[in-house]
């Protein structure tokens, strides 16, 4: 009981030291657009002796814990990568296992999706959805709608998604509304034709300031390619994503706030 009590005790003023160093941080510039690959659940689950299930649960649940630190914060637009188009290729069995979580997780979030409407987030899922199954479409369906007069802050969850296949999609885009506009012969894009055609664009999210990639892994995997321009700020994180959490999240800040202040863009 007494240990109990203990970590009680210790939670909550984890809690409170939290919320406290957010809103000094509030005080300073804040970026307004992070995006994450969230890597490392299957890693997760095998250092822990679990099913690579629960490291995907717990994934879901460092999801909530970093969206609402950065709502907190301030940030007006969250993107993850949630399953890249590659992911298709894993076993049948954990793919079935991540569409179910998909599943079961938007229905929460577009029934019991407090902290979205606490924060005003509009939820967008971006990419070749057309792929996913049919009940997870209806999800996504489902919370879209629920979510979308809010208006303070955006939710990107990148799904079936890959950047190769954005940017494709963009070029078509684009390629198509300058000829509807023009002279089939005299047709011409440029780089802000393109950028206005991105998933990201049409649901209206910021251009991204910093990314964050979890796990020790060093590479992008195909993510966010167009977005991630000269001013983006790239951060590689050993912890696993279910590890993740504001601690690890606090010297990333803290450097977007350093290299803002010291081009003295304030």
């Amino acid at each position: 009981m007494f240990r109990r009590a203990l970590c009680w005790i210790h939670a909550k003023a984890t809690r409170t030291i939290e919320r406290l160093l957010l809103r000094v941080l509030a005080a300073g510039p804040v970026p307004r657009h992070v995006a994450f690959v969230m890597d490392g659940n299957r890693r997760y689950a095998r250092s822990h002796h679990q099913p690579i299930q629960q490291g995907h649960s717990d994934g879901f649940m460092a999801l909530r814990r970093v969206l609402e630190a950065c709502l907190r914060l301030g940030v007006c637009c969250v993107s993850v990568y949630a399953f890249a188009l590659d992911n298709f290729k894993r076993s049948p069995e954990e793919v079935r296992d991540l569409m179910n979580l998909a599943h079961e997780k938007l229905i929460e979030l577009s029934k019991h999706g407090e902290l979205l409407q606490e924060y005003g987030v509009r939820l967008n899922v971006l990419g070749k959805t057309s792929l996913l199954p049919e009940y997870v479409r209806e999800a996504i369906s489902h919370v879209e709608s629920a979510t979308r007069n809010n208006n303070r802050a955006i939710l990107n969850i990148c799904m079936s998604y890959s950047a190769q296949d954005e940017i494709t999609s963009a070029v078509d885009s684009a390629i198509r509304l300058s000829l509807e506009k023009s002279d089939p012969n005299r047709c011409e894009i440029t780089e802000d034709d393109i950028d206005a055609q991105l998933y990201t664009s049409l649901v209206g999210s910021p251009p991204l300031d910093i990314l964050i990639r979890t796990s020790g892994v060093k590479r992008l995997s195909d993510y966010l390619l167009w977005q991630c321009c000269e001013n983006t700020q790239i951060h590689f994180s050993k912890a696993y994503w279910p590890d993740y959490g504001f601690w690890d999240l606090l010297p990333v800040i803290l450097d977007y706030q350093r290299k803002i202040w010291s081009q003295g863009k304030l």
